[in-house]
C-alpha cells in the first residue's frame, strides 16, 4: 500500500509540473467523480450534463479553475462574483469576449453553450441559475444550484431546445444568477432560422405643447408586426397653412423592437410654430422592406389668443345687442309719434 501511495504522489507531482510549469492557472479537464485528482492550490468542480430535453446530447462537463491575476471579466456582477458567457479554450472572461450569448438554430434543434460564473471572494458561494424570456425555446442547466469555491471560476453547461413549432425570427432572453441577496442577468439573443417576416405599424401619433417656450413633442408608438427584430428609421414632415414647417430626413432610431412588441417614442420639435394649423406625418421603415406611416393634426395658438378671441366675441355680441336695442327703441318712438299726430 505505501508503494502504491508513493507512486501515485510521484505521478501527481509530475503531472502538476507538466501542466503548470508556466505558473499560470490552467483549466482542469473532466475528472472522475469516484477518484478525483486535485493538484495542490487548485480546486476542481465537475457538473453533470444538462437533462436531455430533446434527443441525445454529448456529455459536457464544467471546468473550474483557480483565479490568478487575470483581468476582471466584462460581465454582469454582484458583490464578490460575476457571470458572463464562457470564453473559448478555457481562458478567463475579459473585456475582449462576447458581451452576451448569441445562438441560432432551426425549429426542433438543441443548442449548447456555457455560462461562466466567477467567485472572486475569499469564501465559497452558492449561486442559483434560471432563465427568462426566449419564447419558443426551453433552457436547461447542468445544475440550477452551483457551489463555487473561493477564488474559483465554474463554467456551467446549458442547452437551448428550440420548439418544433417555433416561428422563425429573433427572440431575446437572459440567464439569471442570484446569490447573497443579489440578482444579475446575462443577455441571450436567439435566432430561429426559417422564413422571416418584417412588418411594422405606427400608431397613437399626437403632438403636444412642451412648456411656454413654443416647443412641441411628437409622440407615437412603433409596433413590430413581424417575426424578426427591427431597428426602425424615422422621417418626419409637417405642413402648415402657408407651406412646409418641418422636414427631417430618415435616420436610424437608437432602439430595437422585438417581434410582437410596442415601443413608445418621442420626437422633439423645438421650433414648432406658435400660430398655425399643421398636418404632421411620420414615416417609419426597417430592414426587410418594413414600411408604415401615420399622421396627426396640430393646431398651435398662443396662450392669450383664446382669451382675446373670447373677449372679442363678447365685445361683438355686446355691441350688436346695444345696436339692436337702440334700433328697436327708435322704432317704438317713431310709431308713438305717428299715432299722436292729428
Amino acid at each position: 500500500m505505501p508503494s502504491r501511495t508513493g507512486a501515485a504522489l510521484r505521478a501527481a507531482a509530475a503531472l502538476f509540473k507538466a501542466r503548470f510549469a508556466s505558473g499560470a492557472p490552467q483549466p482542469v479537464s473532466t475528472v472522475d467523480r469516484a477518484r478525483p485528482f486535485v493538484p495542490q492550490g487548485l480546486r476542481a468542480l465537475s457538473l453533470s450534463t444538462p437533462a436531455r430535453p430533446f434527443g441525445s446530447l454529448a456529455a459536457v462537463a464544467a471546468a473550474t479553475v483557480l483565479l490568478g491575476g487575470s483581468p476582471a471579466p466584462a460581465a454582469a456582477a454582484g458583490p464578490g462574483w460575476s457571470a458572463a458567457p464562457a470564453p473559448g479554450a478555457g481562458s478567463a472572461p475579459d473585456a475582449a469576449d462576447r458581451p452576451y450569448f448569441y445562438l441560432e438554430g432551426r425549429p426542433g434543434t438543441v443548442l449548447q453553450d456555457k455560462l461562466s460564473v466567477t467567485n472572486k471572494d475569499q469564501r465559497p458561494r452558492t449561486l442559483r441559475l434560471r432563465s427568462e424570456g426566449a419564447q419558443g425555446a426551453w433552457i436547461a442547466f447542468a445544475d440550477r444550484t452551483v457551489k463555487v469555491p473561493a477564488r474559483t471560476r465554474a463554467d456551467v453547461p446549458f442547452t437551448v431546445t428550440v420548439a418544433p413549432d417555433a416561428a422563425p425570427g429573433d427572440r431575446s432572453g437572459a440567464l439569471v444568477v442570484t446569490g447573497g441577496g443579489h440578482r444579475t442577468g446575462v443577455r441571450m439573443h436567439l435566432r430561429i432560422s426559417g422564413a422571416t417576416l418584417s412588418a411594422l405599424s405606427v400608431e397613437d401619433v399626437r403632438v403636444v405643447r412642451t412648456g411656454g417656450g413654443g416647443g412641441a413633442a411628437i409622440r407615437y408608438a412603433v409596433v413590430n408586426r413581424g417575426n424578426t427584430a427591427l431597428t426602425p428609421r424615422l422621417a418626419v414632415r409637417a405642413d402648415g397653412l402657408f407651406g412646409a414647417v418641418l422636414r427631417r430626413d430618415a435616420r436610424t432610431l437608437p432602439v430595437q423592437v422585438p417581434p410582437g412588441k410596442r415601443v413608445r417614442l418621442t420626437e422633439r420639435w423645438r421650433d414648432a410654430p406658435a400660430l398655425d394649423a399643421v398636418d404632421v406625418r411620420l414615416t417609419v421603415t426597417a430592414g426587410g422592406g418594413a414600411h408604415a406611416a401615420a399622421s396627426a393634426t396640430y393646431t398651435a395658438a398662443p396662450g392669450w389668443l383664446p382669451a382675446a378671441a373670447a373677449a372679442a366675441a363678447l365685445g361683438v355680441a355686446g355691441g350688436g345687442g346695444t345696436w339692436l336695442f337702440r334700433r328697436r327703441k327708435r322704432s317704438r318712438m317713431s310709431r308713438t309719434e305717428s299715432g299722436a299726430s292729428p
